[in-house]
C-alpha cells in the first residue's frame, strides 16, 4: 500500500484524505505532523515546512496541490526527487475573469468613482475606448495566453512579455530582458502572472514602476514574492502609480497590521483569483501516484531548472 502524506505548515489539508481515497481506495493517507508521515512515499504539499523531506527516507514524489510549486520546494533538499503540479483547465477561466475585472476597474475609472462615492462627490470620470488602454501581460503560459486572447477580443491594446517568444494574434510581443523597458513604456495596466523564479522574484519593484508611464496601475496574480511592497507604497505616494489590485502576498493570510490593507489605491483580495477544485486536485495526485507505482511517466512534472 502506498502512503501519501498531506503536508502544510499553514493549512490543514486533512480534507483531501477522503477525496484521495475516493479517487484511489488503495492509498493510505496520513496528515503531517502525525509521525507516520515519515514512512510516506508521496508528499502532497502546500507551504511545506523547511527540511521536511529529509525526514522521509521512502519519499519518491513531491506533489503540489496547486499550479505553483515555489512554496513546496523552497528550503528543501529534493535529492533529485520529481516534483509535480496540478494543471486544471478551469484555472484559466477563473484567472481571466479576475484579470478582466481588474483591467475594467482601472480602464473604466471605477477606482475614481469609488473614491468619489466615499466623499459623496458626483463627478463622472473620463471614459475612453478599450483600444486606448494598453494592457501589458507578464507571463504568457496557459494562464497568460488565455488572458491575452480575451483582452484582444474585447478590443484592448495588448502587449506581452516573457523570456521566450509567443505568437498570439492581436498581441505585440516583447521578448527577454532586453525588451523589458520598451514593454513597460507601452503599458497602462500591468498584469503579472509570471511563475516565481530567481529571475522574477521582486520584479514588481521600483525599477519596474519607474519605467511605467506615470499613472499606470498593476495587478499581481502571480506570487506574493514578485512584489516589493515598500516600493509599491512609495510609487503610490509619489503618484507614479495610480493603484494596484493584489491577490497574492509573501505572507498569507496578510497580517492585519500590514499597510497594504489601508493604502489608498490598493485593492486586497484573499488569493481568490482562481483555484483548482479540491476534487480535481485529488484526482490528479491519485493518478500520478498510480503512474509512480506502475513505473509510468508522471504528468505535469516541473522543470526544476526553469522553476515551473
Amino acid at each position: 500500500m502506498t502512503r501519501v502524506a498531506l503536508i502544510s505548515q499553514s493549512a490543514n489539508l486533512a480534507y483531501f484524505g477522503p477525496l484521495l481515497q475516493a479517487a484511489a481506495p488503495e492509498l493510505e493517507v496520513v496528515v503531517w505532523p502525525d509521525p507516520a508521515f515519515r514512512e510516506a512515499e508521496v508528499a502532497m504539499c502546500w507551504n511545506a515546512p523547511p527540511g521536511v523531506y529529509t525526514e522521509m527516507p521512502k519519499l519518491q514524489l513531491v506533489h503540489s496541490i496547486a499550479a505553483g510549486v515555489d512554496n513546496v520546494v523552497a528550503g528543501q533538499d529534493l535529492r533529485g526527487l520529481p516534483v509535480c503540479r496540478v494543471v486544471d483547465p478551469q484555472l484559466a477561466e477563473g484567472m481571466v475573469q479576475y484579470v478582466l475585472w481588474s483591467v475594467l476597474y482601472f480602464h473604466r475609472s471605477l477606482d475614481v468613482a469609488f473614491a468619489n462615492q466615499r466623499r459623496a462627490v458626483w463627478k463622472r470620470p473620463v471614459q475612453t475606448p478599450a483600444l486606448q488602454c494598453r494592457v501589458g501581460v507578464m507571463g504568457l503560459g496557459k494562464l497568460g495566453g488565455a488572458i491575452v486572447r480575451q483582452l484582444v477580443a474585447l478590443g484592448y491594446t495588448v502587449n506581452g512579455w516573457s523570456r521566450s517568444a509567443h505568437a498570439i494574434d492581436g498581441m505585440a510581443m516583447f521578448t527577454g530582458p532586453e525588451a523589458f523597458d520598451a514593454f513597460l513604456a507601452e503599458t497602462d495596466v500591468l498584469i503579472c502572472v509570471l511563475p516565481l523564479t530567481d529571475a522574477t522574484r521582486g520584479i514588481l519593484g521600483r525599477r519596474t514602476f519607474d519605467r511605467l508611464p506615470r499613472g499606470a496601475a498593476i495587478v499581481n496574480c502571480g506570487r506574493g514574492e514578485h512584489l516589493v511592497a515598500n516600493d509599491l507604497l512609495g510609487a503610490l505616494d509619489s503618484g507614479q502609480l495610480r493603484g494596484a489590485v493584489l491577490d497574492v502576498f509573501a505572507q498569507e493570510p496578510l497580517p492585519a497590521d500590514d499597510p497594504l490593507w489601508r493604502a489608498p489605491g490598493v485593492v486586497v483580495t484573499p488569493h481568490m483569483a482562481t483555484m483548482a477544485s479540491s476534487a480535481v486536485v485529488a484526482e490528479q495526485v491519485a493518478h500520478n501516484v498510480r503512474r509512480l507505482v506502475a513505473g509510468e511517466p508522471l504528468a505535469n512534472v516541473v522543470d526544476m531548472g526553469r522553476g515551473y
